[in-house]
């Protein structure tokens, strides 16, 4: 199949939805499928006010249709609400095209922790982006019941994996843990202003707080928090290390949809404490972390849980289940691509150079 997907959310950025659709596009080349790639680096592009790694593109309608039928699409897939988003979806329509979409982040919240601006109106955006879809990808349950409090109700499961060769229990910790005092409490992910890591940083459990990730709050954090250890971005091998050597993993928003982050604590054996909001609500279970609405009550908790038990659960996430749940999304698709006028290769990056 010829899949494409458009992304407002790309390299060189570090998150959840980057890493998700990166994971799932080396899953559909693994199995034969061929990926297109409409992404901000094809076209001129700004920076999204208060988060500067997200670069906003200047494309249209005619700008990312010609693209789209470079690449002559069987399915399409529009992984995000913004300005890449709503031209795809344009085109999409006006064209006659059948679509998938996804919601990766609890968009009015997050807009509401921002700006002044209500959750309940960012509604509105949200349930208009995201009616003329096919199936809208979820990753967890109780985001389909939160959307479909909204309306919308054509949402298909699309969870999230974790790559067990690289977190996995029983290896090294990070030696920058080593001689801090314990209990090790964790948190990984942007340092940003959603994130809540506040309240994290709040809690007075005993022990040290570890903070893993770059974000435009990391310096207010820092000079707010002068006991916490920030020891920025990491990945591969030397973030696997810092989850091993965590005596809890603290997940701390309210607004993620998921938590990548969670399952791969998890995986390394590490128990979680998170608020009981959607996200860790679908993921955490009794004896592999604790959710509280007293963060302090939850750290408590969830070190007392068995790392065995945390390492169990987080097994249960592999990215091919996960792209099995993203292609049968796709079962609508039509039998013949999009025409195409002119080679793909001199409009489109095609993944597998990636």
């Amino acid at each position: 199949m010829r899949v494409l997907i458009v992304t407002d959310a790309w390299e060189p950025q570090v998150n959840g939805v980057v890493r998700t659709l990166q994971a799932t596009i080396a899953e559909l080349h693994a199995e034969g499928h061929e990926v297109g790639i409409v992404s901000p680096d094809l076209f001129r592009s700004i920076p999204c006010p208060t988060y500067a790694e997200i670069r906003l593109a200047f494309a249209g309608k005619r700008a990312v249709g010609r693209h789209i039928r470079a690449f002559a699409p069987q399915a399409i897939h529009i992984s995000t609400e913004g300005p890449l988003g709503l031209a795809a979806r344009r085109w999409c329509l006006d064209n006659g095209f059948p679509f998938t979409t996804a919601y990766h982040t609890r968009f009015p919240e997050y807009v509401a922790a921002r700006l002044p601006i209500s959750a309940a109106r960012i509604w509105g955006f949200i349930r208009w982006f995201h009616r003329p879809a096919q199936n809208i990808m979820l990753a967890t349950r109780s985001l389909a019941r939160e959307l479909a409090d909204q309306g919308l109700g054509q949402t298909m499961m699309w969870e999230r994996g974790v790559d067990h060769a690289l977190f996995r229990p029983g290896r090294a910790a990070h030696p920058a843990l080593a001689g801090l005092a314990r209990p090790i409490q964790l948190y990984v992910g942007r340092v940003a202003v959603e994130k809540n890591i506040g309240a994290f940083l709040d809690t007075r459990h005993p022990g040290t707080k570890v903070v893993v990730g770059d974000g435009p709050a990391l310096a207010d954090l820092r000079a707010r928090y002068p006991d916490a250890v920030f020891l920025g971005r990491l990945g591969g091998e030397a973030l696997a290390a810092a989850y091993a050597g965590a005596d809890v993993f603290v997940f701390p928003s309210r607004t993620d949809t998921f938590g990548l982050v969670v399952i791969e604590a998890l995986s390394c054996g590490t128990p979680v404490a998170a608020y009981p909001v959607p996200g860790p609500g679908d993921i955490v279970t009794d004896g592999a972390g604790a959710l509280d609405t007293d963060l302090d009550t939850a750290i408590a908790a969830a070190l007392a849980c068995d790392r065995a038990a945390a390492a169990a659960l987080g097994a249960r996430y592999g990215w091919p289940a996960c792209t099995a749940q993203f292609l049968k999304a796709l079962t609508f698709v039509p039998s013949d691509p999009v025409d195409r006028p002119y080679p793909a290769q001199n409009a489109l990056r095609h993944s597998s150079s990636m």
